[in-house]
């Protein structure tokens, strides 16, 4: 039987183990102040990811153990609440388009005080480059996922030439190597990736963090009871009523 499977774990749970000492050495302790502050002031957390990094936007927004306060933003919105049709989604090259993103950013109807998490592997392409340089140019604070391997060995796609990286206020490496895949077979195939777990991993950590730190100061974090529980959509329902329109949930 094949090793490749204890394999990956052993490069996967190596990874995991790396980001979970970081946290505990402080390292996410910027990005977790900045969310923290931001929910404190009444404001919440804008995520955004593209293709498979729109896992980490859906780990931060609107899911059981996760904060209330929370916005996925996704590239079909700009079909779903503004004017452009559904045609624009096929082809799956959309995310790397930096001239949608205005259009995107007139949906996402921020607020003073949002703070803005976007999660890009590569962190260079056209659309998660164009709405961090439109969160700092609002204001709006901005945290990356990303990783620093792949990132700094690829050219951006965005017209400013920036990368990701070097918008943001926080960067986070999710310590996915170049290319995503940790393992080989055959002919140089590579295979065994990895950005998601890890992304999700850095998505939990960071929400455990943000609702120790409240805690600490004495507020109760407005976190989702799952909707399949007892009281779950009661309980869910109440807090979201606080922020009005500003939450989007949707199937």
């Amino acid at each position: 039987m094949s090793d490749l499977p204890d394999e990956f774990l052993r490069e996967t749970v190596n990874r995991l183990s790396r980001l979970s000492t970081s946290a505990d050495d402080g390292a996410f302790d910027p990005a977790i102040a900045m969310i923290a502050d931001a929910i404190v002031a009444g404001a919440i957390v804008q995520a955004f990811g593209t293709g498979h990094s729109q896992a980490f936007a859906m780990e931060i927004a609107g899911r059981a153990g996760g904060f209330i306060p929370t916005k996925n933003i996704a590239l079909r919105d700009v079909v779903l609440f503004g004017d452009k049709d559904v045609s624009i989604l096929s082809g799956g090259l959309l995310e790397r388009d930096p001239s949608i993103v205005d259009d995107l950013w007139e949906t996402v109807e921020a607020q003073p005080g949002d703070v803005f998490v976007i999660a890009s592997n590569s962190g260079v392409n056209g659309t998660v480059v164009g709405l961090a340089l439109l969160a700092k140019e609002h204001g709006h604070g901005v945290i990356a996922v990303t990783s620093l391997d792949h990132t700094m060995q690829v050219t951006p796609k965005h017209p400013s030439g920036k990368r990701l990286s070097e918008i943001a206020d926080v960067v986070i490496d999710n310590l996915a190597p170049f290319g995503d895949t940790t393992l080989t077979i055959g002919d140089d195939i590579g295979v065994g990736a990895v950005s998601s777990m890890t992304a999700a991993f850095i998505a939990q950590l960071l929400t455990i963090g943000v609702a120790e730190r409240l805690v600490a100061a004495g507020t109760v974090p407005p976190i989702y009871l799952s909707a399949n529980i007892p009281a779950g959509d009661e309980h869910n329902h109440q807090l979201e009523d606080r922020y009005g329109d500003r939450l989007r949930r949707h199937a």
